[in-house]
């Protein structure tokens, strides 16, 4: 068994847990995710299946577009709504004019400092261990890119806080709790985020995905057409087709010449992924094979 699955994970279980349930559902050991979501956050979760586990660094790779929801008022310890309450200032006026102009200054690279309950490792150890042993530690400086960040509903104003509902489209690596966060300092507020979804991700959107109990009654039934091929997972890479000569070299691992500029290509050949190819000064070297 081999593909990807466009998963609609639910709240209440991390990315491990869908990776676990589904290894029990489809009895297939090679599994893995593209790309981490909390516990509390839902929507699409890429997974990959067998022969397709090898694409996972790509799928991480692409963009990635949530909805959801930015309270300003108060901030908390996870800078979601799940933590404890740490700093409150009351909102009495907010303009959309204001959110809309502190939003745009966000567009294009900027540095995150991630939150203290996340996975980021700093010193061998992760950082959520840090928070939970109520440990406080210098935390490094995280270069990501913003491509979109837009308010997508009225400003609510109620008991001292301010509610809107935004879309975001980013790169990898980018905490959208953090962007909540600076979004509410750039405003002169303690904030935090309250709601989200991930809506999009290696080419994958939320109206097509899947939860585990419709994959697992698709199995029950023997209907694997939610299994999708891997060529899906080649995410940003540039396509390349390949002759019948040049993808001989390939499968045996020599160099071939390409007229093309990318480090990184999808090689393709009779409409298949066959590898992924590497710049080496003026040729390119096969990085991954599929036979």
């Amino acid at each position: 068994m081999s593909g990807i699955i466009n998963l609609k994970k639910e709240a209440g279980m991390t990315s491990h847990d869908a990776v676990f349930k589904l290894r029990k559902i489809l009895q297939e050991k090679k599994i893995g995710h593209g790309g981490t979501l909390d516990p509390d956050v839902t929507g699409v979760l890429p997974i990959a299946v067998g022969q397709a586990t090898r694409m996972i660094e790509f799928m991480q790779e692409e963009g990635k577009i949530y909805e959801g929801e930015i309270t300003i008022g108060w901030s908390t310890t996870t800078e979601d709504g799940t933590g404890e309450v740490v700093a409150v200032t009351p909102v009495s006026e907010l303009t959309e004019e204001e959110v809309d102009q502190a939003m745009a200054t966000f567009k294009g690279p900027i540095g995150q400092i991630p939150p203290m309950y996340s996975a980021v490792k700093v010193n061998g150890r992760k950082l959520y261990e840090y928070a939970r042993a109520g440990e406080e530690i210098e935390r490094p400086v995280r270069q990501v890119v913003i491509h979109e960040f837009e308010r997508t509903s009225p400003i609510e104003l109620n008991d001292g806080s301010a509610r809107f509902s935004f879309r975001v489209r980013c790169g990898k690596g980018t905490y959208v709790r953090t962007l909540s966060v600076d979004l509410g300092a750039r405003l002169g507020y303690a904030s935090h985020m309250s709601k989200l979804e991930r809506t999009g991700s290696a080419g994958m959107v939320l109206e097509d995905a899947l939860t585990l109990e419709e994959i697992a009654q698709k199995v029950a039934d023997q209907d694997f057409s939610f299994l999708q091929p891997m060529e899906k997972g080649i995410g940003d890479l540039t396509r390349v087709d390949l002759t019948d000569e040049e993808w001989l070299d390939v499968r045996h691992g020599r160099f071939v010449n390409l007229p093309m500029s990318q480090e990184v290509l999808a090689a393709f050949y009779q409409e298949k992924i066959v590898a992924i190819l590497e710049k080496r000064e003026d040729c390119y070297k096969p990085r991954k094979v599929f036979l």
